[in-house]
Formats: C-alpha cells, structure tokens, sequence
C-alpha cells in the first residue's frame, strides 16, 4: 500500500491571532503543524491545546539544547503536551540524546522524537565559523548516526542530503525535511532547499512547509495542492 504523506505546515507567527486565521484556512486531513520558538513563547501550552481540538496533530520544534538533565525534564513536560512529534540538537552528544529519549518515554503516549542534525540554514562557511572543519556531509552523516545510536526515532535534515542519507540507515528511520520551496519561489534565508515532489522521491517522510502556504494568496488551495502533488500515483 502506498503511503499517504502529509504536509507539516510551519506556524512562524508572531503572535495568536494571525496564527489562528491561518489555522482557520487549513484541512488537517491534509496537514499537521508544526510550532515553533517564537509562536510557542508567545502562546504557551494552551495553543497546542487548542490546535488539539481542532484535530491537528502538532510537531513541537523548540529544539532542545542543554545539559542532560535539563533536556530530559523539558522532554518529559513537552511530551505531557500531547504533540506527535518533538525534537533536539543532535550536537547535544549521546548523554543528551538519551536523556531527551528518556524524558518522552514517561509520557503516556510518548512523541516521536527526533533530532536536528545541520540547520538548513547552515552552509559550509557557516560550520566553519563555530568550528566544524569537516564538510557538511560528514558533519550530517556523523550526527544521524548518532541520533540512530542513541535510539531515537528520526532526524531533521536538509532534502539534498537525502540522496546520500536515506540507505545508511534503518527503514523504519524518518528524514523531517524543512527547507522545502514549490518551483519559483524564492529560497528566503534556507540555504539547501527542494521542491515538494523532489523530496519525496528523495526519500522525505515528513515534508515541513512554511512559507509557501503561509503567504499564498490562498492557503487552503496552495495546501491543498501540494498534498495531491506528492500523494500522486
């Protein structure tokens, strides 16, 4: 059977009430939510809340980055939340990664936690700047193999590192992909991007999506006509 894939779409809003019309416009047969930092500081729990009972399914992206213990805590009181899916920074190390693990599983049903390998911001320059000397390949490659080491579900990478990602790892492993621009739009301050159906056929699981939907001229259509994109036969 054919997997039917959904779109996560990015909320990077500034504040409730543009988040809300926006929400207002999108199908969640179509599409999950992805909250992140800025939204997530402004609104708190209670917007999760509220997305929850409008029947989307929320991927928490406050990409956790601290001490073991710490993360481990922030893990467990996101996962009381009930999102579907919530991540780290790989760069953390495996103590980090396994105390995030941990934290979730104490949920009653624990998210899919995954974690950040290379921002899809970054580009070699940039690594160099905080001291990463090797290629941004390896420095992938080396991250999701310790995500995957320290038992965790699945990785956020760019969809141009699927082609070589996708066959070093176990099937059931997902590939999150931000980043991902329909053709002709610009690229905004992502640095390694792809189009919807690129991804896909590159491997993607989880496609997330800001704002190509978010600033359309009409939403639900543009939603609505990606999702038949990539669910094509």
């Amino acid at each position: 059977m054919t997997a039917t894939y959904k779109v996560t779409v990015a909320l990077d809003f500034a504040n409730l009430a543009d988040a809300k019309t926006l929400v207002s416009q999108l199908n969640p047969e179509y599409c999950n939510l992805k909250v992140g930092k800025e939204l997530f500081t402004t609104t708190g729990p209670a917007f999760i809340e509220y997305l929850h009972n409008k029947n989307f399914k929320v991927f928490l992206d406050l990409k956790f980055h601290d001490i073991p213990t710490t993360v481990k805590k922030a893990c467990e009181a996101a996962s009381q939340l009930g999102v579907w899916m919530l991540n780290v920074h790989a760069s953390g190390g495996s103590h980090m990664l396994e105390a995030a693990l941990e934290g979730t599983s104490r949920a009653k049903q624990p998210p899919l936690l995954i974690a950040v390998t290379v921002l899809t911001s970054m580009d070699q320059k940039t690594l160099e700047e905080v001291g990463v000397s090797r290629k941004i390949e390896d420095q992938v490659l080396r991250l999701a193999k310790l995500t995957e080491q320290s038992g965790l579900q699945g990785i956020v990478c760019s969809a141009k590192d699927l082609d070589f990602l996708k066959n070093q790892f176990n099937p059931s492993f997902l590939f999150v992909t931000p980043g991902i621009r329909t053709a002709g739009d610009v690229a905004n301050d992502q640095v390694r991007t792809m189009t919807p159906l690129e991804a896909i056929k590159a491997g993607s699981n989880h496609l997330v999506i800001g704002r190509p939907i978010t600033q359309s001229k009409d939403p639900s259509k543009t939603l609505e006509k990606i999702y038949l994109e990539i669910n094509q036969d």
